[in-house]
């Protein structure tokens, strides 16, 4: 049967999703955690890889398997054998034509912004920061450039493995709450470091070194070197991932929201 799973988890402590030698990932904990459970080996697909130091609120992963668990032992008994930073939140049997990747329609993602003179000693891990100002109004009017179908190579990793820069940004906002910004975009999928990139260049347009425009330039040019700076992974949150209805599966999970 194929099992499909919400998890949410803390990135700080990881070398990203993705099992690596000899380096700490949440892919490797999970499928030691449900292997356990199942009493078998498991192998587990997510619906988008995340960094290092990145976090997730609603992390969507299928596995498949002979064991057979209600959904409630896979999620008891896989907390139970997770590290405190990951939680399975959720489990539902789906059909064989389920896949966490590519049954995905869009992504959302939020990336957290601590505007203030003092970097926080409790959210260093959790928040991006920068102590000079930042106009959230300006950075919102840079922002509508991306919206829609786009090559977005100046917006990703040189060492981006996607075989088309091809995106579509299906809507995308900055808003301030209180000396917190919160960018928040949804789109079909991400280029490697893409939200973190866009980040960064909308960052500049709010510290007012650039004009809204200058997001629009930097799309144009398809190159990355054009892009300025690569936000850090600490603000960065996958907080969900939109499936066809007849999976019956959420879209999104709890926002992070610190002021």
């Amino acid at each position: 049967m194929r099992i499909a799973c919400g998890i949410e988890y803390d990135g700080a402590g990881f070398s990203g999703w993705q099992r690596q030698d000899r380096a700490r990932s949440v892919q490797a904990e999970v499928e030691a955690a449900l292997s356990r459970v199942a009493d078998q080996n498991v192998r587990v697909f997510c619906a988008g890889r995340t960094d290092a130091g990145v976090h997730a609120s609603w992390q969507v992963v299928h596995f498949d398997t002979t064991a057979a668990r209600s959904g409630r032992s896979w999620v008891l008994g896989g907390n139970a054998n997770l590290p405190d930073e990951v939680r399975l939140l959720w489990t539902r049997q789906v059909d064989d034509g389920f896949h966490a990747r590519f049954s995905a329609r869009a992504r959302s993602y939020r990336y957290v912004i601590l505007n203030r003179q003092v970097r926080s000693a409790l959210l260093r891990h959790h928040v991006a920061w920068d102590h000079r100002p930042m106009d959230e109004t300006r950075m919102q009017a840079g922002a509508r450039y991306l919206v829609g179908e786009h090559d977005f190579s100046s917006f990703r990793a040189v060492a981006c493995q996607a075989k088309s820069p091809l995106r579509t940004v299906r809507w995308i906002s900055v808003k301030r709450s209180g000396d917190y910004l919160y960018l928040d975009i949804e789109a079909n999928a991400f280029l490697h470091h893409m939200v973190r990139n866009i980040a960064g260049v909308l960052m500049a347009v709010g510290r007012g070194e650039r004009e809204p425009e200058w997001v629009r330039d930097v799309l144009d040019q398809r190159d990355r070197t054009q892009g300025g700076v690569t936000a850090s992974a600490g603000g960065l949150y996958l907080v969900g991932v939109r499936y066809p209805d007849n999976y019956l599966i959420g879209a999104s999970g709890v926002l992070p929201c610190y002021g």
